[in-house]
């Protein structure tokens, strides 16, 4: 059986409707909630890597000790040609991992947003089927630099680098991937709600949800396709491993 190694760094953004997608094909999860404790598994475990986001940064190390490790393990991945696709703070810990800067970007990017392809994005095999534009959620301060070799492959308004892949690893700086349940876990985690009081002002979250549940059939639609697209480019056959 084909096995993904999930890693979380807080419970309350696990993979949404990617998982969805997995269990439709038979893939069994491995989740690595590595805020919690969890231990990082040998490499050979993982046919698959899914990274998630979480509220701290690729730099703080300081405060999570856990982060020097999970770069260096991603690395040995992603130089060992297993498939890996990064959301957010997964993103980020891509670049930072492959040797890219992770810095705090000017201004904090939030809300649901429209995402452009670049021309390379139009023409690969992944994020083409998302087409030249969609709406995407977006919630960060931190933005990257590509790493060298990388292909850019989204834009938006207020941050240039949104999406890259190097071989089989790919990395999205935003959110498709929210079901209604998971975003409502989020109004319950006080960093968050001070993170959107911040940028947004009073009643932050509020203003938030609706603009999400507008766009949340949408996003999840993109999800799947997008999803579904990267792991028929992976080389596991998803009825019998054989990667």
């Amino acid at each position: 059986m084909t096995q993904a190694v999930v890693l979380q760094h807080i419970s309350c953004e696990p993979p949404g409707v990617f998982e969805a997608v997995l269990d439709d094909h038979g893939v069994k999860v491995i989740r690595v909630e590595l805020d919690a404790g969890d231990p990082l598994p040998e490499l050979k475990e993982a046919d698959l890597v899914v990274a998630m986001g979480g509220p701290m940064s690729v730099n703080d190390e300081a405060d999570h000790l856990w982060l020097a490790e999970e770069k260096q393990w991603i690395a040995s991945a992603v130089h060992a040609g297993v498939p890996y696709f990064g959301v957010c703070l997964g993103a980020q810990l891509l670049a930072a991992s492959l040797g890219a800067t992770v810095s705090a970007g000017e201004v904090p990017e939030v809300g649901v947003l429209p995402v452009r392809l670049t021309a390379d994005g139009l023409v690969d095999p992944v994020f083409s089927v998302l087409g030249w534009e969609f709406s995407a959620l977006q919630w960060h301060g931190d933005t990257f630099e590509l790493p060298a070799g990388a292909t850019h492959l989204c834009r938006s308004s207020a941050y240039e680098n949104q999406a890259f892949r190097v071989g089989s690893a790919f990395a999205l700086q935003f959110h498709l991937e929210v079901t209604a349940e998971m975003f409502e876990d989020w109004k319950d985690v006080p960093a968050y709600r001070i993170s959107l009081q911040a940028t947004l002002g009073d009643g932050g979250f509020e203003l938030l949800s609706q603009a999400f549940d507008s766009a949340r059939d949408e996003m999840a639609d993109s999800a799947g396709r997008l999803f579904e697209r990267w792991l028929a480019t992976t080389e596991c056959n998803f009825s019998e491993k054989t990667c």
